[in-house]
């Protein structure tokens, strides 16, 4: 570990003591205790004094990256010049004047189709053509690595179809739901009201039983986590025993999928219900739901009373937002969407430094061998599970700032006059992407999110990290700051998404990506009695009156929060090679990494946003991802001299320690 030191310290060009600390003290609010509340004594003057901007339903310290890299996208467009897919998707998203002039006639082409559908099974074609197309269709079908045989492809089938955010807010009875089921029914008659009732006349009750009906069907979030449940691989003949009188066939046939000889579906009491829906609802209800499908996804691409509807609905009542995005906003989120890795090209050449790289490569590697040692280290576990643990570590990938082969988008066609239309093409490309890799080889160089996405992911399968351009940077990685602040920030992220892969699911898959149990009978039972003890913690917490988190749902991220943290500050301190940590700003290199942790999740919410979350996110809102982790590790209290009395104290018998 002194070579790593010598390494990180010829890497920033100087000496540690010449280092800043990485520390942002302005947000400081020390009237508040670092042992009574760690969130609030880091960010408290900003919680104070910062107001979420008019056209965002939170904001933080991710948001602040993501916005300064929306910038240096648009300066990337503006530089495209025309006749360039991006410089053409472009100026058909700005040119409003064109999108008002034709209303609704991007859309009539997909009209005539619906009302053309005559029969159940031209319907269940259409659901096909939909899911290619990007439309609202009832059963989704994608492709990814056999989670039991991670070498092969296979398709998944995932239950779909609701226009709410989940399945809660038709089934959950009060006054808050039944605000938000007012606010949908709503949009449908203003989406009407948009077009004109010669084009939508909604059956408004038929919908809303219909997606209900959906609604009901769906596993509850909680439930969908479980690997092992969500599991199910059927034979094309078992598939459609599963779910009588469905007409798969014709759903493969409008989807331009080849008939496969086995899928893994995903929740398979679903599909039963899907087929008697079929069935049963007649035909005149699905063609409602459908061309309301249609409008909902055009209306953010369409004329100002279409764009106006939608936002009333989708920002304004269900996220708490006032103000939508300038257009040109919008049509950057839009070309991310469809053309994501032709600007992530231009844009780690602008932005994006190489040492920034080569740094991240020394941290993930000292993060990894901290890892190890802490799985020598645990005293819960037996030598058995240890080995395959640290087999899995082993074999663990690591991908940094961008792919190292770029998607080709030589396949797609923009127009500078089609904005609807390149929604749509775009939808249909990455689609038909997908589905050419059934049968083929793994492609181990794909990336999930574009290089500046601010943001980090574990894939199971590939069992990888991946750690995009865009989160390289100040207060999650700073090159001119002390390894302490980084260790806490960064080095976190890297063993939180590390810790993923040992997680309440992610340790059901081995070193290879499968999905299969490695673990001795003793240590699975000891890693959920301690993993119970955390449900317990986060169900206490309560963001909002009457309103909890829900440690089950949470319980993934928790454990990697915890698991990243504790694994983080174990390779600070190997860093250190033995010597004491230097003091900069007042605070020893232990007390800058806790606060490195705490300045990242700065954030603040819209309420309609935090109870958007509350029941829809598998992360815990940002406040408790510190108080809620910090609580739970020694380290913290030496470090603050936490003790039994202070708020942030917690009975060593409910402290939980699993990585």
């Amino acid at each position: 570990m002194k070579r790593y030191s010598i390494i990180l310290a010829l890497l920033c060009g100087c000496q540690t003591s010449m280092l800043s600390s990485g520390i942002d003290l302005k947000n400081f609010d020390k009237s508040v205790r670092a042992q009574d509340d760690f969130y609030r004594h880091v960010n408290g003057k900003w919680l104070d004094s910062f107001e979420i901007p008019s056209d965002k339903s939170n904001y933080g310290s991710f948001t602040k990256l993501a916005d300064e890299a929306e910038k240096n996208i648009r300066s990337i467009i503006d530089s495209a010049p025309k006749g360039t897919k991006i410089g053409d998707f472009f100026a058909a998203y700005m040119n409003q004047e064109q999108v008002e002039k034709l209303r609704t006639a991007p859309l009539t082409q997909h009209l005539e189709r619906i009302r053309a559908i005559s029969t159940k099974k031209e319907l269940v074609r259409f659901f096909g053509e939909s899911l290619r197309s990007g439309l609202r269709t009832p059963i989704y079908f994608y492709v990814n690595q056999d989670l039991k045989k991670s070498t092969e492809y296979i398709g998944y089938l995932h239950h779909s179809g609701l226009g709410l955010p989940d399945r809660d807010y038709y089934l959950k009875e009060g006054e808050r739901f039944e605000k938000y089921r007012s606010a949908y029914t709503q949009y449908m008659q203003n989406l009407s009201d948009a077009a004109g009732a010669e084009i939508f006349s909604p059956k408004i009750d038929a919908i809303m039983k219909l997606e209900k009906a959906l609604a009901n069907a769906h596993w509850s979030r909680v439930e969908n986590r479980n690997r092992d449940k969500t599991y199910n691989k059927y034979s094309y003949a078992k598939l459609s025993e599963a779910s009588p009188g469905f007409d798969w066939q014709s759903f493969f046939e409008g989807a331009r999928i080849p008939t496969p000889d086995a899928v893994v579906v995903r929740q398979p009491p679903f599909l039963a219900e899907l087929s008697r829906l079929t069935s049963e609802v007649d035909l005149e209800t699905w063609k409602s739901y459908l061309v309301f499908g249609l409008l909902d996804r055009a209306a953010p691409l369409l004329s100002q009373a279409f764009v106006q509807a939608n936002f009333n609905f989708r920002m304004r009542a269900l996220r708490g937002i006032s103000e939508n995005k300038p257009r040109w906003k919008r049509a950057v989120s839009a070309l991310n969407s469809a053309l994501g890795e032709e600007l992530g090209r231009e844009y780690v050449k602008k932005h994006f430094k190489p040492e920034a790289k080569t740094r991240m490569k020394a941290l993930v590697e000292n993060l990894e061998a901290a890892f190890d040692k802490s799985i020598d280290e645990l005293d819960w576990m037996t030598q058995e599970t240890k080995a395959e643990a640290k087999i899995k570590l082993k074999r663990f990938v690591a991908k940094i700032g961008y792919p190292d082969q770029w998607k080709d988008y030589s396949g797609l066609e923009v127009k500078a006059d089609d904005l609807f239309g390149n929604a749509l093409r775009s939808s249909k490309f990455e689609f038909d992407r997908d589905i050419k890799k059934l049968g083929g080889p793994i492609d181990r160089t794909e990336w999930f999110m574009t290089p500046q996405t601010v943001n980090a992911y574990y894939n199971p399968p590939m069992n990888e990290i991946v750690f995009p351009a865009a989160i390289l940077q100040p207060p999650f990685f700073n090159l001119s700051a002390d390894d302490a602040v980084n260790y806490g920030a960064i080095g976190a992220v890297i063993g939180h998404e590390l810790s993923h892969g040992f997680d309440d699911q992610g340790r059901k898959s081995d070193g290879d990506g499968n999905l299969r149990d490695w673990w001795s009978e003793a240590d699975a039972k000891e890693f959920k009695r301690r993993s119970e003890i955390m449900v317990e913690q986060y169900n206490q917490y309560e963001p909002l009156e009457g309103k909890q988190v829900n440690g089950k749902l949470t319980l993934g991220e928790n454990i990697g929060d915890l698991g990243g943290l504790t694994i983080a500050y174990k390779a600070y301190q190997m860093s250190l090679a033995g010597k004491k940590s230097s003091k900069i700003d007042g605070y020893t290199g232990e007390q800058r990494f806790f606060i490195g942790w705490s300045q990242i999740w700065r954030r603040k919410y819209r309420k309609e946003e935090l109870e958007r979350r509350l029941m829809t996110d598998s992360h815990s809102p940002s406040e408790y991802r510190v108080i809620g982790i910090l609580a739970n590790m020694p380290e913290f209290y030496e470090a603050f001299g936490v003790k039994e009395g202070d708020a942030m104290f917690r009975p060593k018998a409910k402290r939980i320690k699993i990585w």
